[in-house]
């Protein structure tokens, strides 16, 4: 089965990705994770990245599909992919379901995770990264016991530029023009179910197994 969970920047969906991914049995690409080893491996496409994701914009669609492709043309994704941050334009769902087709593979179902504008700002300004270990923290639903520092190294965090209040809200605001058309895009094709993401964290996974029709642990 392949799978596209769509979303907004905060809405849960990596959260999400790596339960399900489990239930179906398929490897889980997230675009995100894709891009960030790019950016520490300095490769050629993390370069051209990194300046549209430090502002909160959209990677040119040319880039992602490529980093997309690479990663799922590998022998551990012939059983099925759960894609996570990618599509993001209608455009690169539209290439998506031709370099499927052209493989006899396609999207078998799509879930979005529906959260308030000023939900997502709320979880997204609050986030903080450890620079050593990489483990999140935010301040409101899981704050550090030092604050400033990593409960697990004890190294430094840091915001992202991309996690700052006014980065956070261009970023959903070029989700709602770039991203959006692809919830009907896909509606259209009668493969999409909506789950509420304001939500704790089990029955929105629960809302996202009963809409692909698998069970969760």
């Amino acid at each position: 089965m392949n799978v596209v969970l769509l979303g907004a920047p905060g809405a849960g969906k990596g959260t999400q990705a790596a339960q399900i991914g489990g239930a179906l049995g398929v490897v889980h690409v997230a675009s995100g994770d894709l891009f960030r080893a790019a950016l520490k491996d300095k490769t050629e496409l993390g370069l051209m990245a990194k300046s549209y994701m430090e502002k909160g914009e959209l990677v040119p669609d040319e880039v992602t599909i490529n980093m997309v492709l690479e990663r799922i043309r590998r022998d551990d994704c012939a059983a099925g992919v759960l894609f996570d941050g990618f599509p993001r334009t209608l455009s690169q769902a539209q290439a998506l379901d031709e370099k499927l087709a052209a493989e006899g593979r396609q999207i078998d179902k799509t879930v979005y995770i529906e959260v308030p504008e000023e939900e997502l700002v709320k979880r997204l300004s609050g986030r903080w990264i450890c620079r050593e270990c990489q483990v999140p923290y935010h301040e409101i639903s899981s704050p550090p016991k030092v604050a400033g520092k990593c409960d697990v190294c004890g190294g430094e965090l840091y915001q992202r530029a991309d996690d700052k209040e006014e980065t956070v809200r261009e970023r959903l605001k070029v989700f709602l023009s770039e991203t959006m058309p692809i919830v009907d895009y896909y509606e259209r094709q009668g493969k999409l179910g909506r789950v509420d993401g304001n939500r704790q964290i089990d029955e929105v996974g629960v809302q996202i197994a009963g809409v692909l029709g698998v069970a969760t642990a």
